[in-house]
């Protein structure tokens, strides 16, 4: 008995000990740390593309509201055309983002689950299946939250001062190059009528736009935990 006791001590301690020589294993590590480089560069990229539409909002943002105040024969209607740019806008960034935490994700699962313990010379923390859930991210890759979430991202983060911005100047405009005198609330709507377009229309579009602005950056800031705690760090906020 004695002779079996020795016998599976030694081997639980080889194999502990080649578990650890796996795992710091100058080729693994070498591998690893190629592999985090490459994640980090691919999320840099996925990053400037996110810069670009945002910078394209704001210039077309800029040229339609000069253009709008250039002149008084310049119809206010031409901020619609400002909202549906910005939505396209939006909408393609989103889309982009969507491809950036996908990426960072893996990131963030190679930051917490192999750095940290290089780092803390934990190996207890490198412990659990975040090597089999990267691998099967790498065979197939999904992404790691929905369109309306990263849309909410966006507008929190961006878009939602671009829209107030473009809001702010049609009322400017209404207001300083309206065809009668303003006396009340009626006659702010009837200026809001643009040739054969009535003006219940025009006041649709813009109270459904700051009602759906408003609402999907509010609903998301309550449901998701975002990309950075902006109150702390905790644990449960994590995704991985």
């Amino acid at each position: 008995m004695a002779t079996e006791n020795i016998g599976s001590g030694t081997t639980t301690e080889e194999t502990t000990l080649s578990v650890q020589h796996s795992i710091y294993d100058p080729g693994y590590v070498n591998a690893m740390s190629h592999f985090y480089r490459g994640e980090l560069g691919r999320i840099m990229v996925w990053r400037q593309r996110l810069d670009i539409t945002t910078n394209w909002a704001i210039t077309s943002s800029t040229a339609i509201i000069t253009i709008a105040f250039s002149s008084r024969e310049v119809p206010h209607i031409i901020f619609f055309f400002n909202l549906l740019i910005v939505w396209v806008m939006l909408w393609i960034e989103a889309r982009r983002y969507r491809f950036y935490d996908a990426f960072r994700a893996r990131v963030r699962m190679l930051e917490a689950h192999f750095l940290v313990p290089m780092v803390m010379e934990n190996r207890e923390l490198l412990h659990g299946e975040w090597k089999k859930l990267v691998s099967e991210d790498l065979i197939l890759p999904c992404f790691k939250i929905s369109k309306l979430e990263a849309i909410g991202r966006r507008l929190k983060r961006n878009y939602i001062f671009i829209f107030i911005l473009i809001m702010m100047a049609w009322l400017t405009k209404i207001f300083l190059h309206a065809p009668m005198a303003m006396n009340g609330i009626g006659s702010f709507y009837a200026a809001l009528r643009i040739g054969h377009i009535p003006a219940w229309l025009i006041a649709f579009i813009f109270i459904s736009t700051l009602v759906s602005v408003i609402g999907i950056t509010i609903y998301v800031s309550k449901n998701t935990s975002g990309e950075i705690s902006e109150f702390g760090t905790h644990r449960s906020l994590w995704r991985i």
